[in-house]
């Protein structure tokens, strides 16, 4: 039993709340009013985390109050006390710098602000026996919600009724579908792929997943400046210290030795002063970012933070993530591999499959590539189907009474005769694919069980596609030197496979982050492999932070709620305009295609 607890301090205008026992009502009816009404004041419902971005304010005062504009105004205020307003001509350039830097952050945000990281904006709540469609801030903990085939699940939950395939690749980086039953958690932000359940709210508001995400990309760090912006404010911050004890003598100088008056003595003074500093070089490094800004825009991809730029020419190793980086988001079917060649060849297998695909009325991404690729002429009607079901891990069809197919997990179907096709299975399996078994059943699919016989006659092998110009855009790499890392929460084997024929060098240097339980045997790996598989999103930022250490520059892309740490803590961020709000917001470019390929020409 979990509380939600706050003290009362009689000091301070600060609410009061009192523990709210969690409890579990019936799917049919949920809670009642005034359990809505209790949870609601007692702090327990689901507000949204705003994402880490800028406020105006903060970027007008970011880019308004740097050390080498507080050197500047000094100089400015000694020139306007003395009334010389004519003398205040450097102002200008400086001006100009501050409008670059807030503009191009202006335009950034007004871009990042249209993202949303919950695509969902209502919910569906059973309510004193009735369902409601309500904004989903105005859930509580403990509610009974609804979700259906593609919701996005806008806080943490637990199954209380139903089934449904979820997909968690913006969580986890795992590509697969996964099977939720009663009892099972809902991770927010994930998206329900197939199937409809009732679930009860766990955790909302700030306590979700997607929020305590977001709170912590909030707390690492902040604003990094390149190489040659440090160089230049560390340049002015020496320049500045000099400026005191120069200053003091050139006014001492102008007004004590020379007898000048105070009026002259100051204009010449900071005149001599201001010829000191370099803010010509300051405007025309905002001048050739802000160019650079200007190009990329054209070529779809979004500058958040300018000074990126001169990183992204430095960046040395590059970590991206499998399934929307390397390869497409859809899956394809591969291939058809032959288990009873003596009675059906492969035209056979793709009219069968072709008729089992009209029939089934599954809409997933699994049917949805069996469709493309078996879209043949319809040849049989079917008289009775069974749908896939994430219980059964399989479906069929019946043609006749003599005649009825069944396709799913080969494991499921074949039962104890898995072992005769276990190696085969398995040699796909390893080389990254989902593999399904069609076979020839000798039953009824009404059965509970596959009682009947069963003739297995084919294999139906199905893969993310590698992304087409995938290849070229990682030998681009390779020729610029920079070291390409894959750090995905998928099997190790599977994305060493994958990243093998994508053209990754030293691909074969793969290890499950599983096995890297100390930050000591973590940060050993970061340099030593190419492939990172079963990574959680804490490890992706500290395997990002162990290669930043071992004197590596870092360019981090991703799309998911999972990369948003690391992209916080790379040297450069690139986020997909298709992910996560989080993942853009903190990144300092989004790719507004949302395609890979695009990387050559944001760093060239």
């Amino acid at each position: 039993m979990s509380f939600r607890v706050s003290s009362t301090n009689k000091d301070k205008d600060i609410p009061v709340y009192v523990s709210v026992p969690e409890i579990c009502p019936l799917p049919e009816t949920g809670l009642s009013a005034q359990q809505v009404q209790e949870r609601a004041a007692n702090g327990l419902l689901n507000e949204a985390i705003e994402p880490p971005s800028k406020t105006v304010g903060q970027i007008i005062a970011g880019n308004l109050l740097t050390y080498f504009n507080i050197v500047f105004f000094t100089l400015a205020a000694c020139i306007i006390a003395v009334g010389s307003w004519l003398n205040l001509t450097f102002m200008p350039v400086v001006i100009a710098n501050i409008l670059i830097g807030i503009i191009q952050e202006l335009r950034a945000k007004k871009t990042l602000d249209k993202l949303s990281i919950l695509n969902t904006p209502k919910g569906v709540a059973v309510r004193d026996g009735l369902t409601k469609t309500l904004n989903v801030e105005e859930l509580v903990r403990d509610d009974i919600v609804i979700f259906a085939t593609g919701n996005q699940i806008y806080a943490d939950a637990v199954v209380v009724s139903g089934e449904c395939l979820v997909n968690e690749a913006l969580m986890t980086g795992e590509a697969d579908e996964i099977k939720k039953c009663v009892g099972d958690e809902l991770m927010s932000g994930s998206f329900i792929v197939s199937g409809s359940v009732r679930a009860r709210l766990t955790q909302v508001g700030k306590d979700s997943y997607v929020s305590r995400l977001t709170l912590e990309s909030k707390k690492s760090g902040g604003k990094k400046q390149s190489e040659m912006m440090r160089s230049l404010t560390s340049l002015v911050k020496w320049i500045g210290i000099m400026l005191i004890p120069i200053g003091a003598a050139l006014a001492v100088k102008e007004i004590v030795w020379l007898q000048q008056s105070v009026e002259s003595g100051v204009v010449h003074t900071v005149g001599a002063l201001v010829g000191m500093i370099p803010e010509g070089l300051y405007l025309l490094t905002s001048m050739a970012l802000a160019a650079a800004v200007v190009r990329l825009a054209q070529r779809k991809t979004l500058v958040h933070d300018m000074n990126c730029i001169e990183t992204l020419a430095r960046v040395d190793t590059l970590c991206v993530d499998k399934t929307g980086t390397i390869t497409e988001n859809k899956m394809i079917v591969e291939d058809i591999v032959l288990l009873c060649e003596d009675r059906f060849i492969a035209d056979d297998i793709r009219m069968i499959m072709s008729d089992y695909v009209y029939a089934m009325q599954d809409d997933n991404d699994t049917m949805a590539a069996l469709r493309r690729y078996f879209s043949g002429e319809r040849n049989q009607t079917a008289i009775e189907t069974l749908p896939f079901s994430s219980k059964n891990k399989y479906g069929g069809v019946s043609f006749h009474e003599d005649e009825t197919y069944v396709l799913g997990a080969p494991d499921v179907i074949l039962g104890e005769s898995y072992e005769e096709y276990r190696e085969l299975i398995e040699k796909y399996s390893k080389k990254g694919c989902r593999v399904l078994l069609l076979a020839l059943y000798d039953g009824k699919l009404s059965d509970m069980t596959l009682a009947g016989e069963l003739m297995p006659l084919s294999l139906v092998l199905l893969a993310n596609k590698i992304r087409k110009n995938a290849p070229e855009t990682f030998r681009f790499f390779a020729e610029q030197g920079v070291c390409v890392k894959v750090i995905s929460g998928d099997n190790p084997l599977t994305v060493s496979d994958v990243a093998k024929r994508a053209g990754i060098e030293n691909a074969e240097k793969y290890i499950d982050a599983r096995e890297l339980d100390t930050d000591k045997k973590l940060s050993a790996a970061a340099l030593e492999y190419t492939v990172f598989g079963r990574v959680t999103p804490d490890q992706k930022r500290k395997l990002v932070r162990a290669m930043k250490s071992g004197g590596k520059t870092v360019a981090m892309t991703g799309d998911g709620i999972n990369d948003v740490l690391a992209l916080k803590e790379a040297d450069c961020g690139v986020a997909m305009a298709s992910g996560s709000e989080v993942a853009c917001q903190v990144s300092h470019i989004v790719l507004m295609n949302s395609n890979f390929a695009s990387m050559p020409s944001v760093v060239m």
